[in-house]
């Protein structure tokens, strides 16, 4: 669970509470349910990262574009509902190289323009071979706040929690020509543990 979820389900409970002392007790009902959903949402169960040279999804959610990025590199788009796990994990373990903030508008992030247009924080890392990936944590319609745990130089684990984005939102992993895409659209992934793509040599 993510602490955030904690506090807004007590606040919410809180709320409801005094509601259904001031007026009648089903008043409350609809705080009590809202502090439930933040539970639910701000779940983050553990995960265990498949062994070999694999770049896993950061995300859980549906695969929702695999696009040329430039010359010779690969995006796959994913896009999280309010009811996906909203913990974002690395794809590949190394370190932090960059990590850079970019405003823009909130478009719903399952449209193929979110990639570029919408708010988003894009994140560089650098394996211990030297290989990067980059993934970016797009807010969209309704999700207004990117959270990133993680400061450049950092290192991390394949698979390891780097940060949420509040309530449906989109990530994008960019692949070089090195990964072999192992995913495909339409399909549903899991953070930390799906394989998106696989090392050719």
């Amino acid at each position: 669970m993510v602490a955030d979820g904690i506090y807004y389900a007590l606040g919410l409970a809180a709320g409801g509470a005094v509601v259904s002392y001031l007026t009648w007790p089903a008043a409350g009902a609809p705080l009590f349910l809202l502090a439930a959903f933040c539970l639910y949402f701000f779940r983050d169960p553990e995960r265990e990262a498949p062994a070999g040279r694999v770049a896993v999804s950061p995300a859980d959610g549906k695969v929702v574009a695999i696009a040329a990025e430039g010359a010779q590199r690969t995006r796959v788009s994913i896009f999280l509902n309010i009811f996906d796990v909203h913990v974002n994990r690395t794809p590949i373990g190394g370190r932090i190289a960059a990590v850079e903030y970019q405003k823009g508008k909130f478009l719903a992030a399952n449209r193929e323009t979110a990639s570029v247009q919408n708010e988003q924080n894009v994140v560089t890392v650098e394996g211990e071979d030297g290989v990067v990936v980059v993934f970016k944590q797009i807010a969209g319609l309704i999700a207004r706040r990117i959270v990133f745990w993680k400061k450049v130089g950092d290192r991390v684990r394949t698979g390891e929690r780097v940060g949420l984005i509040k309530f449906g939102s989109r990530l994008d992993v960019v692949l070089g020509p090195e990964w072999e895409i192992a995913v495909s659209q339409g399909e549903r992934v899991k953070a930390g543990s799906s394989v998106l793509a696989r090392r050719k040599d």
